[in-house]
C-alpha cells in the first residue's frame, strides 16, 4: 500500500508540475512540431533520465535540507544564475524557430537524447520542489521515506513527467502545421526563464 501511495504522489506531483508551459514541455513540443514525434520522444527519454536522478536527490536530502535552510538559499542562487544564462541564450544566441529546417538533413537520435539530458540538467528546480513536496506530504502521512518504497516515487515521477510531455508533443502536433509556429518560440522560452529568474530574485531578497 505504501508503495502505491508513493507512486501516485510521484506521478501526480510531476504531472501537475509540468502542466504550466515551461522550458522542458515547450521544447518537447517544439521538437515535435519541427522534427516529428520520434525525435521529441527521444528528447523526452533524455529528460526522464535526469528527472529520476533529480527526484532521487531531492528525496535523499529532504530531511537534511529541511534542517539547514541555508542549503535552500544556495540552490536558489545557483538556479538564478542558470536561468539568467538560459534567458540570454534564448533571446540572443538561439536561432529563430521560424526558420525552415533544410530538407534532407539527418538528425541524430543521440543528439536529441543528449539534448534532453542537458536541458533537464540545467533545470535544478525539481530538487527543491521534491524536497518541499516529500517533506510536506510526509508530515501528513501521505508519503513514506522507507528505502523499500522510495523507488516507487521515483518511478511515478518519471511516468508523470513522460505523460505530460506526451500531451504537449501530441497537442502541438495536432494544433499547429508542421514546421510552422508562426512566432519565434525561443522568445517564449526566454520569457519563461526570465520570469523564473525574477521570481527567484524576489525570493532571495525576501530571505535576506
Amino acid at each position: 500500500m505504501t508503495a502505491l501511495v508513493n507512486f501516485f504522489v510521484g506521478y501526480l506531483a510531476s504531472f501537475i508540475g509540468l502542466i504550466p508551459p515551461g522550458l522542458l514541455n515547450m521544447t518537447a513540443a517544439k521538437i515535435g512540431v519541427k522534427q516529428g514525434r520520434k525525435p521529441a520522444l527521444i528528447f523526452s527519454v533524455g529528460v526522464i533520465v535526469v528527472v529520476c536522478v533529480q527526484t532521487g536527490l531531492g528525496l535523499a536530502f529532504a530531511r537534511y535540507i529541511e534542517q539547514h535552510p541555508e542549503i535552500v538559499d544556495i540552490l536558489q542562487k545557483v538556479t538564478l544564475g542558470i536561468f539568467l544564462a538560459l534567458t540570454f541564450y534564448f533571446f540572443v544566441l538561439a536561432k529563430d524557430t521560424r526558420r525552415e529546417i533544410p530538407k534532407g538533413v539527418k538528425r541524430s537520435k543521440t543528439n536529441r537524447f543528449l539534448y534532453g539530458i542537458l536541458l533537464s540538467s540545467l533545470n535544478m528546480l525539481p530538487i527543491p520542489y521534491w524536497v518541499y513536496v516529500s517533506i510536506s506530504l510526509s508530515a501528513l502521512g501521505w508519503f513514506f521515506f522507507d528505502p523499500q518504497v522510495i523507488g516507487w516515487a521515483i518511478f511515478g515521477s518519471a511516468t508523470g513527467t513522460f505523460s505530460m510531455l506526451l500531451i504537449y508533443i501530441y497537442f502541438f502536433r495536432r494544433k499547429l502545421p508542421i514546421g510552422n509556429f508562426g512566432f519565434n518560440l525561443n522568445y517564449f522560452l526566454g520569457a519563461i526563464t526570465g520570469l523564473i529568474s525574477l521570481i527567484t530574485v524576489i525570493r532571495i531578497w525576501q530571505r535576506m
